[in-house]
This record gives structure tokens, C-alpha cells and sequence, in this order.
């Protein structure tokens, strides 16, 4: 019976840390990439790159349980939050503290793996972490803190792999922001009556009848970034390739959220994914054609 009962644990605790739900890894695995591949010239270190994947699965899934921990008093009131394990009372709030601090030692022990600027950046990113789920609380803003955290492996990716954090790095940062307050924009659509209802606050609710514009705008500044980043970085044609190719996703995403329909604004979220990794090929492609 003990062992049924630890089994059902483990199983809470990987939904605790989202990973039958793996897009929110994508979503900071392609900046990572982009960094590291701009940083090292599409030769990126290999015991780098394994670090930055293995952190960032690690990171993505201390994000997601702090979340949750923020959020405990509010997700049994959200329709799309209330089956959550801490939420739902399957997981308790002691419990999911515990996680997190393992989850955050372990991604340390992997940046202590690296150089001194790179071990030093990576105490603003648990910071930025552990601090974001609680800004909704205070500020319509939360997802520009999203993407600073979510872009924080942008800069630690140049320290990485040169020793060094160039103003390019930090272009780059700008646009992961950007194109996180417009994916985060459309994930919050879908829980905006909830969120009015129970005081949460996000983008999706300060833009109003406005939020398909902003969504607009920020993909915009995303690509436009990434242009001035590639430009800076003398990348050729099939660079500019893969973001006319992100371009068409984010129109595509302008049509399926057209209506505020929360089926659809999830899709759209999640299509981001295909936005992230088209960048991410006509980097490759730029880099080995």
C-alpha cells in the first residue's frame, strides 16, 4: 500500500512541476539556444549546451511549483487551475517549498559546473524565479517580469560560453521579454474572468479591447530585435528566413485569438513553440548551410 501511495506522490509531483505539460521547457529552451548559438558562432561548447538544457528543465519545473505555491489560495477558485495538486490538497504547501529548493540546488550544482560570471548570473535567476508568481498580486505587469526571467539564460549563455556579456546578449534579452509578454498575453485571455473575479491581475486585463493589438506589438518587437541581434551578429539570409517564417506564426496566432476563445487562445499559446523554434532553425540553417 506504501508503495501505491509513493507512486501516487511522485505522479503529483511531476504534475507539480508540469512535465506532462512540457511547453513552458520550449518556451525557455529557444531563447537559451539562441544565446548560446549566437555566443559561440553555431559551435556552442558541449558540456555548456548539456548543462543549459538539463537547467533549464530543472528551472522550468521550480518556476512552475513556486507558481503554484503563490498561487495556492487562488487556483481552487480558477476553472483551468483548480485540479492542481496543491490546489486540490494533494500536495501540501511544506511539501512543494521542499521541491523547489531541491529542484533549484540541483540547477546549481550544474552552473557550478561553469565560469565565475556565468555561477554569479545564476543568482538572479532563481531570484527572478522565485520572485515572479507573486507579482501578480501587485502589478497588471507580471509577464514582463516573466520575460526576464524566462530570457535570463540569454546573457548566462554568453557568459558561458565567452566570459563575457555583450550588448548583443542584452538585445536579445529584450526581445525574449517582448516575446513573452505577448505569449503570456495569450495564455492570461484564457483565464481573464477568472482572474477579475478573484483579483489577479496580468497584461490580458490592462490592455483590455486592446490585447490583440499589444499581442501584435510585441511579436512585432520580438522580430524586430532579433533582426537588429542578427545584424549585429552578421548573420546571413536563412537567418531572416527562419523569422519570416516565426512572422506567419505570429499572424496565425492574431487569427486564432480573434474571438477570445479561450480553446483557441491556449492553441495560440501554445503555437509559440513553433514561433520559438523557427527562429531557432534559421539560426542553424544560417550557421551550417
Amino acid at each position: 500500500m506504501s508503495v501505491v501511495l509513493l507512486s501516487v506522490k511522485w505522479v503529483d509531483y511531476a504534475k507539480l512541476m508540469r512535465l506532462h505539460r512540457p511547453i513552458g521547457i520550449f518556451l525557455l529552451l529557444w531563447p537559451a539556444l539562441w544565446g548560446l548559438w549566437f555566443a559561440s558562432a553555431g559551435q556552442p561548447n558541449q558540456q555548456v549546451l548539456i548543462v543549459f538544457i538539463l537547467g533549464v528543465a530543472l528551472m522550468r519545473s521550480a518556476g512552475c511549483v513556486i507558481n503554484d505555491y503563490a498561487d495556492r489560495d487562488f487556483d481552487p477558485h480558477v476553472e483551468r487551475t483548480r485540479e492542481r495538486p496543491i490546489a486540490a490538497g494533494r500536495v501540501s504547501p511544506r511539501e512543494a517549498l521542499i521541491l523547489f529548493v531541491a529542484l533549484c540546488l540541483t540547477a546549481f550544482a550544474l552552473v557550478l559546473t561553469l565560469n565565475g560570471l556565468t555561477i554569479a548570473l545564476s543568482f538572479v535567476g532563481v531570484f527572478l524565479a522565485a520572485t515572479y508568481p507573486f507579482l501578480k498580486r501587485y502589478t497588471h505587469l507580471p509577464q514582463f517580469y516573466l520575460g526576464a526571467a524566462f530570457g535570463w539564460s540569454i546573457p548566462m549563455a554568453f557568459a558561458a560560453q565567452t566570459g563575457d556579456v555583450p550588448v548583443v546578449a542584452w538585445v536579445l534579452f529584450a526581445a525574449n521579454v517582448c516575446w513573452s509578454v505577448a505569449y503570456d498575453t495569450i495564455y492570461a485571455m484564457v483565464d481573464c474572468d477568472d482572474d477579475l473575479r478573484v483579483g489577479v491581475k496580468s497584461t490580458a486585463i490592462l490592455f483590455g479591447r486592446y490585447d490583440l493589438f499589444f499581442v501584435g506589438v510585441f511579436h512585432l518587437g520580438t522580430l524586430v530585435l532579433l533582426a537588429v541581434a542578427g545584424g549585429m551578429m552578421q548573420r546571413g539570409s536563412l537567418y531572416y528566413v527562419g523569422l519570416i517564417v516565426a512572422a506567419v506564426f505570429a499572424a496565425y496566432e492574431q487569427w486564432l485569438i480573434r474571438d477570445h476563445d479561450r480553446t483557441r487562445c491556449f492553441t495560440a499559446f501554445l503555437d509559440n513553440n513553433h514561433f520559438g523554434i523557427a527562429v531557432f532553425i534559421g539560426l542553424l540553417f544560417d550557421y551550417y548551410g
